[in-house]
Parts: C-alpha cells; sequence; structure tokens
C-alpha cells in the first residue's frame, strides 16, 4: 500500500522535483515580477471594474451578449486576485506552504482560466444562435442567461477543485509532475489537452460563424443604407469577440503547452526556465480585454469615458459647492455667473453623449 504526505511541507515535494524556487525568484528578478505584476493586477481590478460598471449603467448593454461580456470581465476580475494571491505565496515562500494552500493557490489559477474558457464557449453558442437568424442579439431571457452565468461558475470551482477532490500524486509521488510537485502527471495531460482541445473547437465555430455573417452581408448589400448598417452590427461583435478569442488562445497556450510537456514527463524539454515567463503571458490576456472592448466598442469605450469624466465633475463641484458661501458674501454676483459658465462647459464635456441621446429620441 502506498503512503501518502498529506502532512508533509511543499519543500519535500520540490526537492524531488530538484526545483530550486529560491534562486529563481531572488534579489532585484524577484522586485522587477512583483512591481510588473502590482501594476497590472492594479489594472485588471479597476479596467474590469469599468467594464462591469458600463454594462450595468447603460441600458444599450442590458442584452445577453453584454450579459456574458460583463461575466468574461468578472473572470478577468477574478484572475486578478488569483495572480496578488499566487505572488504573495510563490519564489522562496513556495517551500515553505503546506499542502493545502498550495492547492488553493494553483485552484485560483484553474478556476480562473475554466472560467475564461466556459464564458467564451457559451458566447460562442449565443452568438450562433443570434447570427444564424441574422438578429444582433439572441432571445436568451434574463433567467436563463443568470443560470448560464451560474453554471459556467460552478464549473470553473469544480474544475479548479479536481486535484484538491483526489487527482493527485500525494499517495503515489512516482506520478508527480516537474512543475507542479503534487499533480499527478496524468491531470496535467488531461488539463492542458482538454483545454487546447476547447480552443480549436472555438477557432472553427467562430471562424465559421464570421465566414457565415460576410457572405449574408454580402448577399444584401443591395438593401437600403439602413438595413446594411443594421446587418454590419452584428459583425462588429463578431469582430470583438473574435479578437477576444485571438488574445485569450495566443496568452495561454504556451503555458498550456508547457503543462502538457511536463505531464508527458519531457525531462529535457527546458520547461522549467520558461514557465515563468509564460505564467506572465497569461496575465496579460486579463489586462488586454478591457482594452480590446473599448477599442473594438465605440459605445463601450463612450459609456466608460462618461463615468470616469463624470466621476471627476462630481468630486470637483464638491469641492466648488463647500466654497460657495463664503465666496457668494465677498463677490458681486457675476460669480455666480462663472460657475455656472463652468457647470456648461464641464457638462458640455462630461455628458454630451446623454444630450446626443437626448436629442435623438
Amino acid at each position: 500500500m502506498n503512503e501518502c504526505y498529506y502532512d508533509k511541507r511543499m519543500d519535500f515535494f520540490y526537492n524531488r522535483t530538484k526545483t530550486d524556487t529560491a534562486d529563481e525568484w531572488t534579489g532585484a528578478q524577484l522586485i522587477g515580477v512583483l512591481c510588473f505584476g502590482t501594476f497590472f493586477c492594479l489594472f485588471i481590478f479597476i479596467s474590469n471594474s469599468l467594464v462591469i460598471a458600463a454594462v450595468v449603467k447603460n441600458k444599450r448593454f442590458h442584452f445577453p451578449f453584454y450579459y456574458l461580456l460583463a461575466n468574461l470581465a468578472a473572470a478577468d476580475f477574478f484572475a486578478g486576485i488569483a495572480y496578488v494571491f499566487l505572488m504573495f505565496n510563490t519564489g522562496p515562500v513556495s517551500k515553505t506552504l503546506t499542502v493545502n494552500r498550495w492547492f488553493l493557490r494553483q485552484g485560483l489559477l484553474d478556476t480562473s482560466l475554466t472560467a475564461s474558457l466556459v464564458n467564451l464557449l457559451v458566447i460562442a453558442v449565443e452568438r450562433h444562435m443570434s447570427i444564424m437568424r441574422m438578429k444582433i442579439h439572441s432571445n436568451l431571457t434574463k433567467k436563463r442567461v443568470t443560470f448560464l452565468i451560474i453554471s459556467i461558475w460552478a464549473i470553473a470551482i469544480f474544475m479548479g477543485a479536481v486535484p484538491t477532490l483526489g487527482w493527485n500524486c500525494l499517495c503515489d509521488i512516482t506520478v508527480c509532475s516537474s512543475l507542479a510537485p503534487i499533480y499527478s502527471r496524468s491531470y496535467l495531460v488531461f488539463w492542458s489537452v482538454l483545454n487546447l482541445v476547447v480552443f480549436f473547437i472555438m477557432v472553427v465555430v467562430y471562424i465559421r460563424i464570421y465566414m457565415y455573417v460576410q457572405r449574408k452581408t454580402n448577399v444584401l448589400s443591395s438593401h437600403t443604407s439602413g438595413s446594411i448598417s443594421r446587418r454590419r452590427t452584428p459583425v462588429k461583435l463578431m469582430k470583438t469577440v473574435m479578437t477576444v478569442l485571438g488574445a485569450f488562445v495566443v496568452c495561454w497556450t504556451p503555458g498550456l503547452v508547457v503543462l502538457l510537456l511536463d505531464g508527458l514527463n519531457c525531462t529535457d524539454c527546458g520547461i522549467q526556465n520558461v514557465k515563468r515567463w509564460f505564467l506572465l503571458l497569461a496575465l496579460l490576456n486579463s489586462v488586454m480585454n478591457p482594452i480590446i472592448y473599448s477599442y473594438k466598442d465605440d459605445e463601450m469605450w463612450a459609456t466608460m469615458k462618461r463615468m470616469i469624466c463624470c466621476s471627476s465633475e462630481d468630486r470637483s463641484q464638491e469641492r466648488r459647492s463647500s466654497r460657495i458661501p463664503s465666496t457668494v458674501l465677498c463677490r458681486s454676483t457675476d460669480t455666480s455667473g462663472h460657475y455656472i459658465e463652468d457647470g456648461i462647459i464641464q457638462g458640455t464635456i462630461c455628458g454630451k453623449g446623454d444630450l446626443g441621446d437626448k436629442g435623438n429620441s
């Protein structure tokens, strides 16, 4: 009967795989990685929060596609939390971790990846439902979208917990991997192959949908300009999703390939030398997504700018209002005109999107 090592600390497993974590993350290199990670994690939190707030605030985004897009931003936000936890539990600290804390560290990363991947898969289904009918949005109800979002997170949490539930090497250390010293190599093969296959399926599906939309758009080119404009909207949404998917595949594929090589016990592949750089590449994916949303979707960018601008205006108005009583007593009525003029100018800059909407209504 095999002996189990649940009570061992991680140094026992790292020493078995001859992984010297202390030399990899020390001195200037460790400080650089921490500064780099901290900056991008802050950006991930702020930018993805803006995306979620924009979907909640702007009624034009109250459709299944944008709800799922907001959930994808939530997955990126969760990834930021996972990376923060990783930063404080990596390097020399890795060897001092208990088995359960190490499982938590890796489980957070696996959960964030799965949440993003399954969310992209659900978006693919939603786009297929709508675009094959040449509609901008599908007919999914809010209840169904809510159920889908809950299901996405349930699947993500389950997949992140699979090694903790038993698929590990704590009772058979001969099958332990090198990159993940308490993960079974068979699990790494399963995990990486599953994700790579889903990547391939989604890429094929999106390319097929995009070709279908382009073909239909060309057929309808003889219609009125208003109709053509309406038909181009699904194409714009598809370009956004395909760009997000492309960034996801590019950022995560190298890391998954490295995990696959480790699972296949490739001892001459030099995977220890590249693992941390591929992890940083995966981190960049959560940074890129909010930039893609704002760059590809003019309405999203306008909403985010409006929120930032109006937040700044509210703070400046609060500061001015605290000075108005003393100013009014000391100055002539022309001063109030000055405040009104400031208000008009700032209101025009900050709220011109709203004024335009009212003018069109």
